[in-house]
């Protein structure tokens, strides 16, 4: 696809809102870069780092090499997210302490939305389409429940982290945030990120690197021949992480060194957080829209 400086500034643009999503524990930046519609070249892009491309690098053909990878698009988003995680880590994480249900609103609608227009694109519903709907959301919803745990701070276990997190931030619904505060590791990444701590970052990148390469040819694969059915486990996801957004909570046990959190019914700034839900979900329509005349 030939693409001139413009498209890759909004290239650059769709980077950050990913890039802004993966920071917070229960968004995906694969739910952003489904609804800004890349998100089937960006997964085709990261298969293709392969042996076959790898080979070119490492024998001088750089430039075929990057062909190959799609590399102007991967760099792109690559500056997007790296520019986000970076600038934003301290603003949400202090946000996320100050202003929860305000901050919590704005993404509950842009998740509700995000699962709607992924939904519209699943072609046929039968059985499977509902089973794998009904899987996807039943698998996320668990997730969202399941109780942080205390585990090892050693390079080896944040190298599993990285691998681990990053799959499921490439998963429109599943929040690589979220899995890194199940494996009790989020906070300590975000300190390592505000703190330029470059071996935890290091070990933590290469895991990341390593586990992307290899589940994004399981998802090439899965959205080539069973489309629909993706699309419906990918929006069970999406609905069933809706329980990690929900912006009313009250915590239940902080013994765990994370505090575990159930949802109450709104008793606090609602007509703003209603607001916020609806700037949500109209920015998700917006982007939609964008997309489907873009494309």
């Amino acid at each position: 696809m030939k693409r001139n400086f413009k498209d890759y500034a909004l290239l650059t643009l769709k980077g950050m809102g990913m890039g802004a999503a993966d920071v917070v524990p229960g968004v995906s930046g694969g739910t952003i870069a489904f609804i800004v519609g890349i998100y089937d070249e960006l997964i085709d892009s990261i298969k293709s780092v392969n042996v076959q491309s790898l080979k070119m690098l490492l024998t001088g053909k750089p430039a075929v090499f990057w062909k190959m990878i799609n590399g102007n698009f991967l760099l792109s988003l690559v500056l997007g997210i790296g520019i986000s995680v970076f600038s934003l880590a301290k603003i949400i994480t202090w946000l996320l302490v100050t202003h929860p249900v305000l901050v919590w609103s704005f993404f509950f609608g842009l998740v509700l939305a995000s699962t709607f227009f992924v939904g519209k694109d699943i072609k046929e519903w039968n059985w499977k389409t509902i089973l794998g709907f009904i899987c996807g959301a039943a698998i996320a919803y668990y997730i969202t429940v399941a109780t942080p745990a205390n585990t090892s701070s050693s390079l080896p276990f944040i190298f599993l982290c990285g691998a681990i997190a990053i799959c499921a931030m490439i998963l429109p619904g599943i929040s690589g945030s979220f899995i890194l505060v199940l494996l009790g590791k989020y906070f300590f990444i975000m300190e390592a990120v505000k703190s330029l701590n470059v071996p935890v970052l290091a070990v933590f990148g290469l895991g990341a690197c390593i586990g992307i390469t290899t589940f994004s040819r399981v998802l090439s694969f899965a959205l080539k021949h069973f489309r629909n059915i993706t699309l419906a486990v990918l929006s069970g996801f999406m609905l069933g992480s809706l329980n990690k957004v929900w912006p009313w909570k009250e915590v239940v046990d902080n013994t765990h060194g994370m505090a575990i959190e159930s949802n109450i019914l709104p008793n606090e700034n609602v007509v703003e957080a209603v607001v916020l839900m609806v700037v949500g979900f109209a920015m998700v329509y917006f982007l939609e829209k964008l997309s489907s005349k873009t494309n």
